[in-house]
């Protein structure tokens, strides 16, 4: 069976985000504390932006910025694309696969409960996915 998405995966979550105006320093040494890949870019309870490790790589490191001088606001990826706690394991897994990244936050009526990360995913879910997109190659 496809478990759902709340409150399967992200129901305990303790949400990593921060301000705007928060400096690329303060976003890696909270990732790295937490072991986490991204964080989410709010705004008066809002999702505004995430960050994550490719908008470091690409957007802070190889074009040479300083970390401790660079906000948040200047590298974060904004307006990311989102689930709803509705979606199923399969729907998010689309969603991602669709625009190529590896982390999707759950908003509900514009609040933020959680994000998404490949790595949350069982394999059926995985599984189910490659052979969905088996199907739609083959017709």
């Amino acid at each position: 069976m496809v478990r759902k998405l709340i409150p399967d995966i992200v129901s305990e979550q303790d949400i990593f985000e921060l301000p705007c105006d928060a400096t690329v320093r303060d976003a890696t040494q909270g990732m790295a504390e937490r072991n986490v890949n991204s964080v989410l870019i709010t705004k008066d309870s809002r999702l505004i932006g995430i960050f994550t490790g490719t908008d470091l790589v690409k957007k802070v490191v190889a074009a040479g910025l300083n970390p401790d001088l660079t906000v948040l606001s200047d590298v974060m990826t904004r307006d990311p694309e989102t689930a709803s706690p509705g979606f199923d394991a399969i729907e998010a897994l689309h969603r991602m696969q669709d625009g190529q990244f590896r982390h999707l936050p759950v908003v509900e009526d514009g609040r933020l409960v959680g994000i998404l990360s490949r790595r949350d995913f069982l394999g059926y879910e995985v599984k189910e996915l490659e052979h969905q997109e088996h199907l739609w190659e083959t017709l």
